[in-house]
C-alpha cells in the first residue's frame, strides 16, 4: 500500500485559479494585449497552506 499525502487546500479566495488574464485591447494589427492578475492572498499557487500550531500560538 502506498502512503498517502495530505491533499493540498484549495485556496478559498482564487478556488485554485491563481494567475488570470485580463485582456486590454488589441493592437493595430489585431493582435490581443493581456495582463497577467495574480491571487494576492496565496501569490500564484492556488493552494492555501496552514500555518504550523506553534506560530499560531506564539502571537498575543
Amino acid at each position: 500500500m502506498m502512503p498517502q499525502t495530505p491533499a493540498a487546500r484549495v485556496c478559498s479566495h482564487c478556488d485554485g485559479f491563481p494567475v488570470v488574464h485580463i485582456t486590454t485591447g488589441t493592437t493595430p494589427d489585431g493582435q490581443r494585449r493581456t495582463l497577467a492578475a495574480t491571487c494576492p492572498v496565496c501569490k500564484g499557487t492556488g493552494t492555501r497552506r496552514t500555518l504550523p500550531a506553534a506560530l499560531i500560538r506564539a502571537g498575543k
